[in-house]
């Protein structure tokens, strides 16, 4: 694990009982004679996963696990960027974080924001060693990251059984806010119900109805949901399926899917790869003359994409993502978010970093609000939805099942010769809202459990 530049967590936290004990017959709220505060909410309640000892001291700690290596791993470095761009923005109090979290001054609830930052390697079982060691050596009050849904959903149970409160990077399945969904997780991103819902129309529109499709899929929960929702509302358009690839994480040969889905009469190939799965499977779908004879689909865009596989592979191609820059034109606080970005790190933001971005300071004004670090006070406060201005809109998170309810972009991949720069990749379709593409909260069985 390492330590992020902000340094490690103060040593020497004072703990819960100390505090009572030097509080003893004063109001809640009082000063003590150590200068410290009694907390004024949440007082009288028992330790509970890292509270009190973790925000007892003059800073808080989080632990950041993402993928640094393996298929998911540009991604994860990239998530990594909008969570330094946005500690580093809550620390210092700055104007696009108020935006988004009004009540903060410098830092949460007054105290400085550190992190860590580990390697999942997109891995369940990597990224629960991660988390359980935040919170045990670092007394984490929060943990965040994952690009694997399968990393999400071990995240998910970790942060539930230890209490402490985690946001989720990158996660497409339905199962993470629905079967797998947790009282102490909190998901920003789509998913596959909400980017087959807002994707489907656009395509039965442009491509028309009645097609066959081939699925490229990955073997795990996020594969086989986005698979199935895509399948549900290509029924409507009379799309069929002519035949499901499923192709292990870190697939790098796919010769002999391609060849199934060159052999299947098929008219769309929907690629649900993600990573460097996806641009593995493209850019050999191409070599095998595939993409001359089917329209390609990418109903889960992968960051980098377009960069990585060509703006010629990308032309007209079709995909869903949760941000896109040029978002900048019609949202003030995108545009701030993206020149903020790009004056320090020399590209224009990837959605993956803008989900960080976003996750944190949703995070800082849920503890602004609760005005407390007392986990289920701070769950609660989530729970309000509370609506709240960001880079894509007024979003709110569901009480029912921890989900971001927020728009989804869908986007169309331009000619190389209609670039402005060497980044403008995508033009926007269509900005599609998020509340007429979410399930109902149990659809998917989501039962989020107990506080404490």
């Amino acid at each position: 694990m390492a330590i992020g530049k902000f340094g490690a967590r103060d040593a020497g936290p004072v703990s819960r009982r100390t505090l009572l004990r030097a509080g003893a017959g004063l109001a809640g709220g009082a000063l003590l004679p150590s200068g410290l505060i009694l907390p004024a909410l949440a007082e009288d309640q028992p330790a509970l996963g890292t509270w009190p000892d973790g925000s007892s001291g003059s800073s808080v700690f989080v632990g950041i696990s993402v993928p640094r290596t393996g298929t998911y791993a540009a991604a994860g470095e990239d998530l990594i960027k909008g969570y330094e761009l946005a500690i580093e923005h809550l620390n210092a109090g700055s104007e696009i974080m108020t935006k988004i979290s009004p009540n903060i001054k410098k830092g949460v609830l007054g105290k400085e924001v550190k992190y860590g930052i580990a390697d999942s390697e997109a891995k369940p079982n990597t990224a629960v060693q991660n988390l359980t060691k935040f919170i045990s050596d670092n007394k984490a009050i929060m943990v965040t990251g994952s690009v694997s849904s399968a990393e999400a959903v071990a995240d998910n149970k970790t942060a539930d059984r230890e209490k402490v409160i985690y946001l989720v990077g990158i996660s497409g399945s339905n199962d993470t806010t629905g079967k797998d969904c947790v009282r102490y997780s909190f998901r920003e991103c789509f998913y596959g119900q909400t980017a087959a819902k807002a994707i489907m129309p656009v395509l039965i529109k442009n491509l028309g109805k009645n097609k066959k499709v081939a699925y490229l899929t990955p073997d795990y929960t996020y594969g086989h949901t986005v698979q199935k929702s895509m399948e549900e509302f290509g029924n409507e358009g009379g799309w069929t399926k002519a035949t499901d690839q499923v192709s292990p994480l870190g697939t790098t040969d796919f010769s002999s899917y391609l060849l199934n889905v060159a052999n299947s009469g098929a008219d769309v190939v929907v690629n649900i790869n993600f990573g460097r799965d996806a641009v593995l499977s493209i850019k050999q779908a191409k070599q095998f003359g595939i993409l001359d004879k089917m329209t390609l689909v990418v109903p889960y865009n992968t960051p980098f994409l377009a960069k990585e596989v060509g703006a010629d592979t990308m032309q007209g191609v079709f995909a869903a993502t949760d941000y896109w820059w040029t978002l900048e034109d019609t949202n003030p606080i995108a545009k701030m978010f993206n020149d903020a970005f790009r004056a320090k790190y020399q590209y224009s933001p990837e959605w993956s970093a803008n989900l960080a971005y976003a996750q944190i300071a949703m995070w800082a004004d849920a503890l602004e609000r609760a005005k407390s670090f007392y986990p289920p006070d701070v769950i609660k406060a989530y729970e309000a939805g509370a609506k709240v201005q960001s880079t894509v809109g007024e979003v709110f998170f569901r009480g029912a099942d921890h989900q971001l309810v927020r728009p989804v972009v869908i986007e169309r991949g331009k000619k190389p010769a209609d670039m402005k720069t060497p980044e403008d990749f995508y033009d926007i379709v269509e900005v599609v809202p998020g509340e007429g593409l979410m399930q109902s909260p149990t659809e998917f069985g989501c039962k989020l459990g107990s506080y404490t």
